[in-house]
């Protein structure tokens, strides 16, 4: 038996987890002193007043996980002589895949007769998600962890992300995209267009004046890079800005039709410490990354 881990930075919830069947690794974050843990702390998440703190001048700050909490997540399953697939938000965003690489090097001499699979995803938030759903139906239908794994190769190859933040110091502080972009976007409204590439990194590919005009640059880069879209899922994700996703969702429908299948949620929280409030962005079946 084959047992699925997948973290919280790839948007997976205590909602939503049983339904992909997976079980949940949290990528915590501090609020001033207070460690939290997604999905695992009793403390309700409400991401409006997560947000609103932010807006209010919080920084938050997050961390990667040691060694022995790997292990201690996935011992229990090897144990039970269960393998374990542990599908990841992207290797090059944290240093949390080294402490990884080392629990899976210590649990190989423990239990070598179980394998331990990490498969990257190469991206984050509902990137992650979309690989993490797709991967999950495949063993559900009966494909073996072979399969599956070329299977999230393909799909991997063929998923794309693309998203504005509304306050790129927060991006600019986490030192995820240059302190030019961040200044830039900050004062004169720029909006950097941003995706994740090949490598599993967050690079610039455009620049918009104005949220509206960044939401027309999304649906652009759908129509010229969309493949099949009307048999995959849209996924489409905000940070505290409903009214900005439903604009979103209107321009999408208004070009491509009504009958899009599109998924919507709430920015993970240890992904929104780096993006901060007001991010829109959207994932999708595409011809490449």
């Amino acid at each position: 038996m084959i047992t699925v881990f997948a973290d919280t930075d790839c948007d997976i919830t205590k909602e939503n987890y049983e339904d992909l069947g997976v079980k949940i690794i949290s990528m915590p974050y501090f609020l001033g002193e207070k460690e939290i843990h997604p999905s695992e702390d009793d403390l309700p998440y409400d991401a409006h007043e997560f947000y609103e703190k932010l807006r209010g001048g919080l920084m938050p700050k997050t961390s990667g996980l040691s060694p022995e909490t790997y292990i201690n997540y996935f011992e229990p399953e090897l144990k039970k002589g269960n393998d374990v697939l542990y599908i990841h938000f992207s290797s090059g965003m944290s240093g949390t895949f080294n402490a990884m690489n080392i629990a899976i090097g210590e649990l190989k001499e423990k239990y070598p007769n179980r394998t331990i699979t990490p498969f990257d995803t190469l991206g984050i938030s509902i990137l992650g998600l979309s690989i993490v759903k797709e991967m999950t139906d495949k063993l559900k239908s009966g494909a073996t962890l072979e399969e599956t794994i070329k299977y999230g190769e393909e799909e991997r190859a063929h998923t794309a992300c693309y998203f504005f933040a509304n306050d790129l110091l927060f991006f600019k502080r986490s030192g995820r995209l240059s302190g030019m972009s961040a200044i830039a976007g900050t004062i004169f409204g720029v909006k950097p267009i941003i995706t994740m590439n090949e490598e599993g990194k967050m690079v610039v590919v455009g620049k918009e004046a104005g949220r509206p005009n960044a939401v027309k640059h999304l649906v652009r880069t759908v129509k010229e890079l969309g493949d099949d879209i009307k048999n995959h899922p849209f996924y489409v994700i905000g940070s505290d800005c409903d009214k900005f996703a439903d604009e979103l969702i209107r321009e999408l429908k208004k070009e491509f039709g009504d009958d899009l299948k599109i998924t919507t949620g709430s920015l993970n929280p240890t992904s929104g410490c780096h993006c901060g409030p007001s991010t829109l962005g959207l994932a999708f079946h595409s011809k490449h990354r």
